[in-house]
């Protein structure tokens, strides 16, 4: 799936309905970093109203899954907690180039994919091994969402840069990013 070059061992999965409360709670909290990003996006973006306009939608949908997950949280008579750090995202950051302007947005874009790319994934292992149906549908639901989030990056990308040099920048954000989810998927988080 979008070519990630380490799978999500289906294991990770009991480990997250092992803590449902944490999950959702550290789920909630990706949705407003998601949101978070793609409004940060638009302000580097201001000369391309067609991708602020698409740009706009995501951060909006993005907070329609936070209150979606809100929701349940409140629904299941859990605590909503604080923000939790990602490790994960914070070290797949440290990979963005902070060379020209075009250099970085066309990073920022590709970073936003691999984050979509991997939480949609995450989701799919969610949905195909958790036992909690209601969770089962809506990660399923947003699966889908996560995996069109991820081609509107990656399209951006395409757009604002060199399709091929893209590419070739997107093949070693793949190998990066295998690095780093070595160390991951051993706790009740997205992408822990």
């Amino acid at each position: 799936m979008f070519k990630l070059k380490l799978p999500t061992d289906p294991r990770w999965a009991n480990i997250a309905e092992g803590n449902i409360e944490e999950i959702l709670t550290d789920h909630a909290w990706c949705e407003q970093k998601a949101a978070t990003n793609a409004i940060t996006l638009i302000t580097m973006l201001p000369e391309y109203p067609e991708m602020v306009t698409e740009l706009l939608a995501i951060a909006q949908e993005e907070l329609d899954h936070f209150n979606q997950v809100h929701e349940i949280i409140k629904k299941r008579g859990y605590t909503f907690g604080r923000a939790r750090k990602d490790d994960y995202v914070n070290e797949l950051a440290k990979f963005i180039i902070q060379g020209s302007r075009e250099d970085l947005i066309v990073d920022k874009m590709l970073f936003a994919a691999m984050i979509e790319a991997r939480s949609c994934e995450r989701f799919k292992v969610l949905t195909e091994n958790i036992k909690d149906e209601e969770l089962k549908i809506f990660y399923r639901e947003l699966m889908i969402s996560e995996a069109n989030h991820y081609t509107t990056f990656i399209g951006f990308a395409r757009q604002l840069g060199d399709p091929d040099k893209v590419n070739e920048r997107w093949d070693a954000w793949l190998e990066y990013e295998a690095n780093i989810i070595k160390s991951y998927g051993n706790k009740e988080t997205i992408h822990g």
